[in-house]
């Protein structure tokens, strides 16, 4: 797992975010979840650390989930995707599979910035032919209640939910 606040448990308690919930799932076969996700972490920090993170942990697959913080920082689009795709290329590289995991903006950042943002996850997937998980928090986004008090990250409720949105692109990936 290499992502952001969203996938490193952020406010959630230990044993109980998504990432936990997604180990658990795998409990009996060969897959073992490491999370290398990063509270705060862009684009930029997950390029300068993905090839140290391949070469320690040699994974199968990578879920990919960075750019949020980009977004929400008004980071130019050009370098989050370009960032994205390095990324990618790096995995490939590598002999890594990559699901990568899509993100929307809130929309006080404007309908221009906030629509290109979105756009940028699946035309990454459909460039690079992955499999994709459109957004992380589908369904449930717009609820307040599945949200800590930030108002950006999920409560420990919503964790079983961010999985169940993860688990539809991960899973065929594991036949």
């Amino acid at each position: 797992m290499f992502g952001d606040s969203l996938s490193a448990g952020y406010g959630i308690p230990t044993g109980k975010s998504w990432v936990d919930l997604l180990q658990q799932k795998l409990e009996k076969t060969h897959y073992q979840v490491v999370n290398a996700s990063i509270s705060g972490e862009t684009t930029s920090g997950g390029l300068s650390r993905i090839i140290p993170a391949l070469e320690k942990f040699a994974p199968e697959i990578v879920i990919l989930e960075l750019g949020a913080n980009d977004g929400l920082r008004g980071e130019p689009l050009s370098i989050t995707e370009s960032n994205l795709e390095a990324i990618v290329a790096a995995c490939r590289k590598h002999k890594v599979r990559v699901l990568l995991v899509g993100m929307r903006l809130p929309p006080n950042y404007g309908r221009k910035y906030t629509e290109a943002f979105g756009r940028i996850y699946p035309e990454i997937a459909r460039r690079n032919r992955l499999p994709f998980v459109p957004f992380m928090l589908e369904g449930f986004a717009g609820n307040p209640v599945d949200f800590q008090a930030d108002g950006l990250h999920p409560s420990e409720k919503a964790q079983s939910k961010v999985l169940a949105n993860i688990w539809k692109g991960l899973e065929p990936m594991l036949h």
